[in-house]
């Protein structure tokens, strides 16, 4: 039996872009879109060509994309101008793309009151854009705006909207929840109506997440019959966000409710660059992946509890809905005061240590975990530092280095110009090379001091550590007072985009943090196969 064909429309590149914080620029765009051209996306909405320098600039030199439409996203004419008189749809219009989404308003609540027109006149607007880009040769979508709040107060009118844009020629009604506050039990039923007077493959669902719902909202509205889902990387947009198409694509291809009846244009295989995309966007924007998302996350495949653990060793199913080599993630198997010895050995078979189930080894490795997590320490968000550990036990890490004393200072003082200035210094002294290094760094604030110090003093001796950055840095107090013990968490990467996690627990957060540094740059050096650079000091 033929499966119905869905559509997947990206709007990363547009309503992604009113997320708070987030500013693309040309460059960032186009990486994105290729990206999305390489997943095997059907739209790719670039954004509104005339609405801003950075739109514009990209729509002069869109990118060529192999598999996608570029979509360039704009609005119906404006009240009392002809289509020929609007410039700002006239620059829709004129753009490099292959298809044109216009926004007009489906609810008469705004007719009356945004717009102040007749509302006939605004059914008169949709018809004429719609047609307007169907003779400029493109394919032609309408963002039927607050559908499902006009459908509810005037169905009729809602309706009268859709129609307009049909007569009009659009290929694509895309019923909008603008707001994000329809449900889907509501969302499910007014599509179901909508696709019982209308033909289903040209009805649309765009959701944003105000409720928390955007993705069920467009799984709800392809069950009751749009066959177009638009959302964005990530869940990015305004406000809350929009439906979360890395959530989305595989919940429609995976599923069986879903994957049984349809099939959308990305194919089967291409899902294992899903996890790599989402985290490419992240990458682009400088921040941290949320280690939670579904599908893709660092933790969306991770197990903790040792009953857990021992049921996923013996059929993975148990714990984990699908395989997550599939979107290209992996498992991560935890360890904490809540593991077992066989989270321990699952943990030690990821990190590629070969141990014998009954080496003493392991139970002493276990005592030791739970006693450190009693005293701060945190292993299940700082794996880089569980592996040190586990194979300093098994003696298979060597000593790079070995740090004699640091002393830190922060100094507030007026600078030569009479401005106020806090300035840090830290002071390293180490045996290193075969030699004792005393090394000083200045930074923004004691952690970043001490760290240019330890690499300062490192200089020369080890070409693996020059691409190691440190990208996250979080502090936990643990105990109140003053004397309150503090968890650090230093994230780090390199070149190859791979992160670790270290931890470091002391009174002193300067200790902590010097701890988990050591331990991420011992990582990087173990990782990368470096050689001890000469005897760290005569015994």
């Amino acid at each position: 039996m033929s499966k119905e064909r869905l559509y997947l429309f990206d709007t990363t590149l547009r309503d992604g872009a009113q997320t708070k914080g987030v500013d693309f620029s040309v460059e960032d765009k186009r990486t994105i879109a290729l990206a999305l051209d390489q997943l095997g996306l059907d739209y790719i909405e670039g954004g509104w060509p005339g609405a801003n320098p950075t739109d514009t600039s990209f729509f002069e030199n869109p990118p060529r994309l192999r598999r996608a439409k570029l979509v360039a996203f704009g609005m119906t004419k404006r009240a009392g101008r002809s289509v020929s008189n609007d410039p700002g749809l006239s620059q829709v219009l004129g753009a490099e793309a292959d298809a044109v989404c216009l926004v007009g308003k489906s609810w008469d609540f705004h007719v009356d009151l945004a717009l102040g027109i007749p509302r006939e006149e605004n059914l008169v607007s949709i018809r004429e854009s719609i047609a307007a880009a169907v003779e400029r040769g493109r394919e032609a979508m309408f963002d039927a705006e607050h559908f499902f709040d006009g459908y509810r107060d005037n169905p009729d009118y809602a309706l009268a909207c859709i129609e307009a844009a049909l007569e009009g020629g659009a290929r694509w009604v895309v019923l909008c929840d603008t707001n994000g506050g329809t449900l889907p039990a509501d969302v499910e039923r007014i599509v179901a109506e909508v696709a019982a007077k209308y033909p289903g493959e040209r009805i649309g669902i765009h959701a944003h997440n105000d409720t928390e719902n955007a993705v069920a909202n467009s799984l709800a509205a392809v069950h009751a019959g749009a066959r177009q889902v638009q959302g964005t990387l990530n869940g990015l947009g305004e406000r809350c966000g929009n439906a979360n198409m890395i959530s989305v694509i595989p919940s429609l291809m995976l599923k069986p409710i879903y994957a049984d009846r349809f099939e959308t244009g990305i194919p089967v295989t291409e899902l294992r660059h899903l996890t790599q995309t989402s985290r490419l966007l992240d990458e682009l924007l400088n921040r941290a992946p949320n280690r939670h998302q579904a599908y893709v996350g660092d933790s969306a495949f991770a197990h903790k509890g040792g009953l857990h653990v021992s049921a996923v060793q013996k059929d993975p199913k148990t714990y984990e809905h699908i395989d997550p080599e599939i979107v290209g993630n992996r498992r991560h198997v935890l360890v904490s005061d809540q593991a077992g010895r066989s989270n321990i050995l699952a943990r030690l078979e990821e990190c590629g240590i070969e141990v014998e189930n009954d080496d003493p080894r392991v139970g002493r490795l276990l005592d030791a975990v739970k006693q450190r997590e009693f005293e701060g320490y945190s292993y299940d968000g700082a794996e880089a530092s569980f592996e040190l550990m586990a194979r300093r036990t098994l003696g298979q890490v060597p000593e790079y280095f070995r740090v004699e004393r640091f002393r830190v200072m922060v100094e507030r003082r007026f600078n030569a110009r009479g401005e106020l200035v806090t300035v840090s210094e830290a002071t390293v002294k180490m045996l290193a090379g075969g030699e004792d290094r005393l090394t000083v760094g200045e930074g923004n604030g004691p952690v970043n001091a001490l760290d240019q110090a330890l690499r300062q003093a490192l200089d020369g001796l080890y070409a693996e550590l020059s691409d190691l950055r440190l990208v996250d840095f979080k502090v936990r107090i643990l105990t109140g007072g003053t004397e309150a013990v503090t968890r650090v968490l230093i994230e780090s990467a390199d070149g190859t985009g791979e992160r670790w996690f270290t931890v470091g627990v002391s009174s002193n957060i300067v200790e902590a943090s010097f701890d988990a540094l050591h331990d991420s740059i011992t990582y990087k050096l173990y990782r990368d196969g470096a050689r001890t650079a000469g005897r760290i000091a005569a015994e």
